[in-house]
């Protein structure tokens, strides 16, 4: 990917040496899974629940994505208190990596808001080490990357892209890069309303009802991504040899049936929440081959 002398976002925010942002959380609110602000990371976390526990990974997947999980996390209102005080921003290479893939999306959706007669709000995105604090509770690092809609904050302990290439078999920076345009895509949501109505359904649908929302809303967040790469390289020519395969390769190997499979060689598609893995890449596929995000509308009849 060629990233190296493109603008940089001043909209990152450092918390890996902040105080109240470090430790295991004891004590504190879970992460809020209100709005699916989970997105990516909550695979991590049954992988590492897996790996270190015993614990079966799709009990904790289940449990992540509100199958049974009364009392796990209090919605946005309940939020714990933000961080304040952000530390200076590192410069090493990955976070300059991170700082100019955010850029990116800012400049992409930036246009595509234009476009509609709208105006684009920026997120933040906030760089931890083990847990953090934000209007969606207490983030992990287990978690994974998420988006918290109570503050419109991307969150991410970089130390997840050393599992997404040696747990999740998902090497490359193009495949890092995927991984912020798909939390973008989610912030894209909250600003456009559909995160807070598929949220609003939670209590009128049965759970597997709720279950096929969310993969609506996950497969649009790559549908979102992918229209994010396909205007970027339009623009600035960032993709290259190998990058496209590197994402549509990650999509593949975070899709639940392919997660279910690896871990128990059990497929359920009821209890799917993010989408298979033929799904996500369809639709991140179909975000970049139009950069067009009125195909992204994964809820329409028969969308997915």
């Amino acid at each position: 990917m060629r990233w190296q002398g493109n603008r940089e976002s001043d909209n990152v925010e450092d918390a890996r040496n902040d105080a109240g942002g470090g430790g295991n959380g004891s004590g504190r609110q879970g992460l809020s899974i209100g709005g699916r602000g989970l997105g990516l990371g909550s695979i991590a976390i049954a992988l590492v629940a897996s790996y270190f526990l015993g614990v079966n990974p799709l009990t904790v997947l289940n449990l992540l994505n509100g199958g049974g999980a009364a009392g796990l996390g209090q919605s946005q209102s309940g939020s714990t208190q933000a961080m304040q005080h952000p530390q200076a921003i590192a410069n090493d290479e990955q976070t300059r990596f991170v700082r100019t893939v955010l850029a990116d999306t800012e400049d992409v959706w930036r246009d595509i808001f234009q476009e509609a007669g709208g105006q684009y709000k920026e997120p933040k995105l906030v760089l931890f080490r083990n847990a953090v604090p934000t209007a969606c509770g207490t983030g992990q690092s287990a978690s994974g990357p998420f988006y918290c809609p109570g503050d419109k904050k991307v969150y991410i302990d970089l130390a997840f892209y050393d599992i997404l290439r040696d747990r999740l078999g998902a090497p490359g920076d193009f495949a890092q890069a995927y991984v912020i345009a798909h939390e973008v895509g989610h912030h894209v949501q909250n600003l456009l309303g559909t995160s807070a109505k598929v949220d609003g359904m939670r209590q009128r649908l049965s759970e597997a009802q709720y279950n096929a929302m969310s993969v609506k809303l996950e497969l649009q967040a790559d549908c979102y991504a992918g229209a994010w790469a396909n205007r970027a390289q339009k623009s600035r020519q960032i993709i290259e040899a190998g990058d496209i395969e590197e994402a549509l390769n990650a999509a593949a190997q975070i899709g639940d049936d392919t997660l279910q499979r690896n871990a128990s060689g059990h497929v359920s598609p009821e209890s799917f929440t993010h989408g298979s893995s033929q799904q996500r890449v369809t639709w991140f596929k179909r975000g970049m081959d139009t950069g067009d995000i009125r195909q992204c509308n994964t809820f329409a009849n028969g969308a997915v």
